[in-house]
């Protein structure tokens, strides 16, 4: 059984592919708004998502393209209308593992999701760490020193990008735009307030210092 977030803003489409999930014994969550539909992956841990490629506010292609630029590996299925070569290259090159076109067959639709859930685990594990710390994306907890550490989404999606670029500093301006992107409301102090609580948060006795800051670069995770 893999929990499936679906983008799809058709409605009618999106009932059908629920039926079919349900009765393979998935657990499936839709949404129609590419927005939110971000936003879920960005917060939330899924073993496999499927997504439209035309969707209000946030289309398909930029919330795979947001996806792989802040190194996830969850397999993603492009479900869209556009059938046409360039189009399947295009969802591909984005970052898509594979791509259906619309009207489908039910059945493909399923085995195509057998095949990518039986990718190698460790390429889709919500587990990231180093040496002293370990991540659990599934449960939003980091264990440390011995000591759990409960994280908000936020904090964890922050915590879960530098240790997925492990040794590679990004600014704030970088963090802001990779992990805050479709909050308009979103701001550079927001950045740099999520960083002072997760340090906080990771601060426990005998432990080094997880997240550390390069004077006038930003900051980073060393392996």
């Amino acid at each position: 059984m893999a929990k499936i977030l679906l983008i799809e803003d058709d409605r009618a489409i999106a009932l059908a592919i629920c039926d079919a999930l349900d009765s393979a014994n998935h657990t499936v969550e839709h949404v129609t708004d590419g927005s939110e539909g971000a936003d879920r992956l960005r917060l939330y841990q899924y073993d496999l998502a499927i997504i439209d490629w035309q969707l209000p506010a946030v289309s398909g292609i930029d919330i795979i393209l947001a996806e792989r630029k802040r190194g996830s590996r969850l397999p993603i299925l492009m479900l869209t209308g556009k059938g046409s070569i360039d189009d399947r290259v295009t969802g591909l090159d984005s970052g898509a593992d594979d791509y259906l076109a619309k009207p489908f067959n039910l059945n493909e639709l399923l085995a195509r999701i057998r095949s990518l859930l039986r990718r190698p685990q460790n390429e889709t594990s919500p587990y990231l760490g180093t040496k002293y710390m370990q991540l659990d994306m599934s449960t939003l907890t980091a264990q440390i020193a011995g000591t759990k550490v409960s994280l908000l989404p936020r904090e964890a999606s922050l915590l879960a990008y530098l240790l997925q670029h492990k040794s590679r500093t990004f600014t704030v301006y970088d963090l802001l735009h990779a992990l805050w992107q479709d909050e308009t409301s979103a701001s550079e102090d927001a950045v740099r307030q999520c960083v002072t609580r997760l340090r906080k948060k990771l601060a426990v006795p005998g432990a080094p210092e997880t997240v550390k800051t390069v004077r006038g670069m930003g900051y980073l995770i060393e392996d």
